[in-house]
């Protein structure tokens, strides 16, 4: 039996803090937005129909929206639209469940289409809700799938945690860990995905001030919710000092400051016999050498 995979997050936290933003989580939206936009422009070049479609994170309805300013929705069927938080769904018509992302309550092969905006990345185990997410598409289902990286918010990790450590001698956890890009199309791998394509969108926005940062990741939930988070709350003198630390290193001209967010996209396709498959070892009937042209010479042999 495998062990159970470290608690990263708390998960009751998680869904607090979406209920808390639910009413105005649209007036800081944009990355969500973006995710769901990439996501819809993706379909547009993929020319088949998903009759059944789940919309996980849906939030307040970003994909659904552009999915419908989009000539993609004539192949898209029924949308279920789903989040963790009941609060995100309210108010609007269609199909929607309350879920955990990490459990999810479909049946296997049940769907044709998974969507995930910028909710895997709040999971214990992504590579876990990967294989729920595979396990309940159809063969030859498609899944797109967007999540914050690990250059996200780095002006303000930094900034904090020198911060602290100037003023107390340490540092907390403050803001929650990110996955690697070099990583991303390997989560699809190992589980069990097939022809995985991850992609990297670097999104620079500027504030007047890091306090305009720190409340619209409020209004968009992606505060804290790390399951070992530091104790105490952080002091006004070590935020003073971060701002401090956060103009003076990442400034610009104009008095403004950058926050960097990195939304890296996956897709990948539940395994079908129909799919395009590697080569075994050994079975190629042309030399790579003649197929450039050139003339083979082997590797000279080592002395023992």
């Amino acid at each position: 039996m495998s062990p159970a995979p470290p608690k990263l997050f708390d998960r009751a936290l998680v869904r607090k803090r979406l209920t808390r933003a639910a009413p105005v989580f649209d007036q800081a939206d944009f990355l969500h937005r973006r995710a769901a936009q990439d996501a819809v422009e993706r379909l547009e070049a993929i020319m088949r129909d998903f009759p059944l479609a789940v919309d996980l994170s849906a939030r307040r309805g970003a994909f659904c929206q552009a999915l419908g300013q989009s000539d993609a929705q004539a192949r898209i069927g029924t949308v279920i639209e789903a989040d963790f938080s009941g609060a995100m769904l309210a108010g609007r018509p269609g199909p929607r469940v309350v879920l955990d992302d990490e459990r999810l309550p479909f049946a296997p092969a049940s769907l044709d289409l998974v969507i995930s905006t910028l909710g895997l990345h709040w999971t214990n185990d992504v590579v876990g809700a990967l294989i729920q997410i595979r396990r309940a598409l159809k063969p030859d289902g498609l899944f797109i799938g967007a999540f914050l990286g690990g250059s996200t918010l780095f002006e303000l990790r930094r900034s904090l945690i020198d911060a602290e450590v100037e003023l107390t001698g340490g540092a907390g956890s403050r803001v929650s860990p990110f996955a690697d890009p070099s990583d991303a199309a390997g989560l699809l791998q190992r589980a069990g995905f097939a022809l995985p394509v991850a992609d990297v969108d670097r999104v620079n926005v500027r504030y007047t001030h890091p306090l305009k940062l720190m409340a619209d990741l409020r209004q968009m939930a992606e505060t804290n919710a790390l399951a070992e988070r530091h104790p105490r709350a952080l002091t006004r003198t070590v935020l003073a000092r971060a701002f401090e630390l956060y103009f003076e290193r990442f400034g610009e001209a104009d008095g403004r400051i950058p926050a960097t967010f990195e939304i890296l996209t996956l897709t990948g396709w539940a395994p079908h016999v129909s799919q395009q498959q590697p080569l075994k070892p050994g079975s190629a009937k042309m030399r790579l050498a003649d197929a450039l042209g050139v003339e083979e010479n082997p590797l000279p042999r080592s002395e023992d």
